[in-house]
């Protein structure tokens, strides 16, 4: 056995955490998380501001203000403009649903 190699052979010490370039790796990816997802609730709640609450008495007044003589395509025009504009984009395609009560 060759005694030699094991006396010059030193016991390595152990390396900080902040020497080793996969931790730095880790801690950024994880920062950039942070701070991604930090911005988005930022802009989502400053920037974008909350949708209005539709005032249903309102449009119920609005509603009534239509002319009764307004017949086909003159009322369907008019009730159109009346529709939330969330509603009137999932229903581009389909006719206005008049309520009967």
């Amino acid at each position: 056995m060759n005694n030699t190699a094991l006396q010059n052979s030193s016991p390595q010490l152990p390396v900080p955490w902040w020497r080793v370039p996969h931790m730095w790796l880790v801690l950024g990816l994880l920062l950039s998380a942070i701070i991604g997802s930090s911005t988005a609730a930022v802009i989502a709640v400053k920037v974008m501001g909350n949708d209005p609450v539709l005032d249903k008495v309102a449009y119920e007044r609005d509603l009534k203000s239509i002319p009764d003589h307004l017949e086909g395509e003159a009322r369907m025009e008019a009730l159109i403009k009346l529709q939330p504009a969330r509603q009137a984009r999932n229903n581009a395609a389909a006719p206005v649903i008049l309520k009967v009560d």
